[in-house]
């Protein structure tokens, strides 16, 4: 259980607050000096620290600047003096929210929905943007306002038993975002699996998903439980789920509208409980519109459609991922190795076709080839396949291209100059090999056609 602190010494108003503050899943401890917050915090470290401005020996400021220099606690202030320098100085010193008496509930729990997502991910909680403020969102780290649009969706569809559909090009961490849904929802002490529907064969796809029963096909040499009925009660995260076999997508729409599954070989229906995120990095209107996606099960599943951006609309988010992937590095390392300002710009200058994705493979990459405590520019690697200075001309896009014309010419440019390797074509581009041969096969179905 997440442990709170709130300093308040309002004898009515802080009991208050406990309640509400204990109803939404925390253990409270309650002072009301800054002489009782001090000896509290040399017993535990709270999760979350509310303070209120106004103290009896002195102000919750001086509490904040105390705790966010030592502590990995996220801290929300509460005043019933409001005033624009106050505010100012709070959000400097890495608060997460300012709040003013009488408190809005709404607004409350909201916070303390954000502090239970982001005490889930430690290692993010100090990221902060050039502003000061918090640039991460559970194992989302990113301040653009990309983002930050991007946040709020999450935080409206999270509560609800809403299907997700995740459009977005690969690396941009649709995988991430399906987690921070989970982990807002009431599904959140319950199971959450992942399963790629683009990396297993296609005879395995029904096996993993659904299950089968001992003797139902020729290996079956024991009963299988499948992803639905382990993610029960939980979420079912279906990444590159248009690459699903067609006459799997029947049976995947069967278990979403009836909520029972029969496994392979059964005979007895199995009762499930499970919320769908799925997610792709095609156009999955322009799939059902040409026959390859189920109409209907595209309906099912894009209840909440989400967009997730890709890092070039993100801007200052690649300095703030640079920044956070080098302090795992640091972190597993044992270093204290920083970016210089050279570096920073030549990242940011790079246009990432692969996402975040490979920007943490080069930022791992960085690190190795560097021995500095700073990395400059002559320790990268190089960027990409064609360099920083300018797009192969192949892989070159306009605008009113559309995404498959795009994802073509970077797929076939990137086997070229691999040398016709899909292996290390799907490697490069952050997809599955299986999507490699599905979109050539597609690719050379069209050219037969036309």
């Amino acid at each position: 259980m997440l442990r709170t602190l709130l300093v308040d010494d309002d004898e009515t108003f802080a009991p208050a607050v406990a309640d509400i503050v204990r109803q939404e899943g925390f253990d409270v401890t309650v002072t009301g000096s800054l002489a009782q917050a001090r000896e509290a915090l040399r017993d535990f470290e709270p999760d979350l620290l509310l303070v209120d401005l106004a103290l009896p020996d002195g102000t919750g400021l001086e509490l904040i600047r105390e705790v966010t220099e030592s502590l990995n606690t996220q801290v929300i202030l509460i005043t019933g003096y409001a005033s624009v320098d106050t505010a100012i100085e709070a959000l400097r010193m890495r608060t997460i929210d300012y709040l003013t008496k009488p408190l809005d509930l709404g607004h409350l729990r909201r916070l303390l929905t954000r502090v239970r997502l982001q005490a889930l991910h430690p290692d993010t909680v100090r990221m902060i943007d050039d502003a000061g403020n918090p640039a991460a969102f559970g194992p989302l780290v990113g301040a653009s306002p990309a983002m930050r649009d991007l946040y709020t969706l999450i935080e409206k569809v999270a509560p609800t038993e809403t299907s997700v559909l995740l459009c977005g090009e690969s690396g941009t961490g649709k995988d991430l975002v399906g987690r921070a849904i989970h982990e807002l929802s009431n599904r959140r002490d319950h199971p959450y699996l992942a399963l790629n529907c683009g990396a297993l064969a296609p005879s395995l796809v029904g096996s993993e998903l659904f299950g089968h029963e001992k003797g139902s096909f020729t290996g079956a040499n024991r009963q299988h439980i499948g992803y639905f009925e382990r993610a029960s009660g939980g979420t079912l995260f279906l990444d590159e789920v248009t690459e699903m076999p067609s006459e799997l997508q029947v049976n995947l729409l069967r278990v979403l509208e009836t909520g029972k599954l029969l496994r392979l070989g059964g005979r007895r229906e199995i009762a499930v409980d499970v919320r769908v995120i799925a997610a792709t990095n095609r156009n999955p209107q322009t799939l059902s519109a040409g026959g390859g996606f189920r109409k209907d099960l595209f309906f099912r599943l894009s209840g909440f459609p989400i967009t997730v951006p890709p890092l070039r609309q993100r801007l200052g988010d690649t300095e703030l991922l640079a920044r956070y992937f080098l302090s795992r590095q640091n972190r597993e390392h044992g270093t204290r190795r920083i970016l210089s300002s050279q570096t920073i710009d030549r990242l940011n200058q790079y246009h990432w076709p692969g996402n975040v994705r490979e920007l943490k493979n080069f930022m791992a990459r960085a690190y190795l080839l560097s021995e500095a405590d700073e990395l400059s520019p002559a320790n990268l690697p190089q960027f990409g396949d064609s360099g920083l200075d300018g797009a192969d001309p192949a892989t070159a896009f306009a605008i009113g291209d559309t995404l498959e014309d795009v994802e073509r010419r970077l797929i076939e440019a990137t086997l070229d100059y691999y040398q016709g390797s899909k292996r290390r074509t799907a490697q490069s581009l952050g997809i599955s090999l299986k999507t490699v041969y599905n979109r050539l096969n597609q690719y050379k179905n069209e050219s037969d056609c036309g």
